[in-house]
């Protein structure tokens, strides 16, 4: 097998085994749907602080928590599957760095995604059909259903012990030189403490650059928006009286439609990524359109009082007279709009700080994890127009920030710079 078609064998399998985790981690957020956005804003919280190592064998015992819905099972299991992400995520963008080049970061952080977002695409389809009609979920059913997930997410985990590492040349980010040689012979001798303690130090010396703080803005809108999608929305359509006795499994279908929006987002612009000449600006231009289109016809299509209606729901009427099939077109636009901030974001990063991949990274899930955090909590306080707002206004300075950063990137390109050293 060649270099190149090992690094590209080792994106689809990282991709293919964050797929089968997702499936699991994904539908549990459905099936949990009750105290799902508590158990998040524990999840998301302890992510932003974790700092240890970690098992991925903790998704199994957070999956046999929840089998039995007690507040405690849902925030203790939150905390496991925090501590797991702070590391998971991490390792995820250091092994997307280390397998891809300046040619190739683009097209294989769409590969990546369009893959891990399968994951929304199979167990909504499952739960859609399986649990279609039904008002309450018997323990027979979340049994079935979580013995699945475990084994699917132990499926995943195996399948990161396929991942080869690359060979030492043409890697994103690696240095030739002797000099460089010589520090990892150096680095290798040091004990963990201190490696830890170094990397710790990096990544705060990394988060106040002037490029780090900017891709934060637009960093900090993705948090807000992937609460806004994979929790608040479907809480939305499940508290809609007037779509009948649809509205459970609707959220199964709106699920899987913003699956296929993040799929195919992420398989285009992977496609796309080698021939594109405008960089990466164009595509979040195209997420963000997509978005404020998305959050006009939600404004319009959804009572304001959706995301804190009562265990009944809501009989209050939106401006238009509610419709399902707008709420699932919503679905479509949120996965796609946000395929594009996610894989430019993961593309950009990959490219600015080769060298400095992991601290990067954690910076990136770390502010992502935060926002979403915040965004759980007041999610479950203010009306669905007042949550509108603040992602339009985090959406569009993000996306000036985005493109300050990458206007950057490509002025130093045109003066034959390193782009990396900016």
């Amino acid at each position: 097998m060649s270099p190149e078609s090992k690094k590209l064998f080792n994106i689809i399998i990282l991709g293919v085994a964050f797929m089968f985790m997702f499936t699991a981690f994904q539908t549990c957020g459905n099936v949990a749907h009750g105290n799902y956005l508590w158990s998040v804003l524990c999840l998301k919280f302890d992510y932003t602080v974790s700092g240890g190592h970690c098992r991925t064998s903790t998704l199994y015992v957070c999956q046999w928590f929840i089998l039995q819905p007690f507040p405690w099972s849902f925030y203790t299991a939150s905390v496991f599957i925090g501590i797991a992400a702070a590391v998971l995520w991490t390792a995820q963008g250091n092994c997307l760095t280390i397998n891809s080049d300046e040619h190739t970061i683009g097209r294989n952080s769409g590969i990546f995604w369009a893959l891990l977002q399968s994951s929304l695409f199979f167990g909504n389809l499952y739960i859609y059909f399986a649990w279609q009609g039904k008002t309450q979920i018997s323990e027979s059913d979340r049994r079935t259903v979580f013995i699945a997930l475990t084994v699917i997410s132990l499926v995943g985990t195996v399948l990161f012990f396929l991942i080869r590492k690359p060979d030492s040349e043409n890697v994103l980010g690696e240095d030739e030189s002797s000099d460089d040689q010589d520090m990892e012979v150096n680095e290798s001798a040091q004990n963990n403490l201190t490696k830890a303690v170094d990397a710790f130090k990096k990544s705060f010396k990394l988060c106040v650059t002037k490029e780090m703080l900017l891709l934060s803005i637009t960093t900090a809108y993705t948090g807000l928006e992937l609460t806004f999608f994979s929790g608040v929305y479907g809480t939305c359509i499940g508290a809609i009286n007037k779509f009948g006795a649809e509205e459970k499994s609707l959220i199964g279908l709106s699920g899987i439609f913003i699956g296929i929006g993040e799929i195919l987002g992420g398989s285009l612009f992977g496609l796309l990524s080698k021939n594109n000449r405008f960089g990466r600006n164009p595509v979040v231009l195209l997420g963000i359109l997509v978005h404020f289109i998305a959050f006009y016809l939600i404004f319009l299509n959804m009572p304001g009082d959706a995301p804190i209606a009562p265990v009944e729901g809501t009989d209050s009427s939106a401006y238009i007279k509610s419709s399902k099939e707008v709420a699932i077109l919503c679905s479509f636009l949120l996965g796609l709009g946000d395929s594009c901030f996610n894989t430019q974001l993961l593309s950009i990063l990959g490219f600015l700080y080769s060298e400095d991949s992991a601290p990067a990274f954690a910076i990136f899930k770390f502010v992502q994890s935060i926002c979403a955090a915040v965004a759980f909590f007041y999610s479950n306080y203010l009306l669905l127009h007042w949550q509108l707002l603040v992602m339009v206004i985090f959406g569009f300075f993000g996306t000036i920030s985005f493109f300050t950063v990458e206007w950057e990137a490509a002025a130093f390109v045109a003066r034959g710079s390193d782009y990396r050293s900016i």
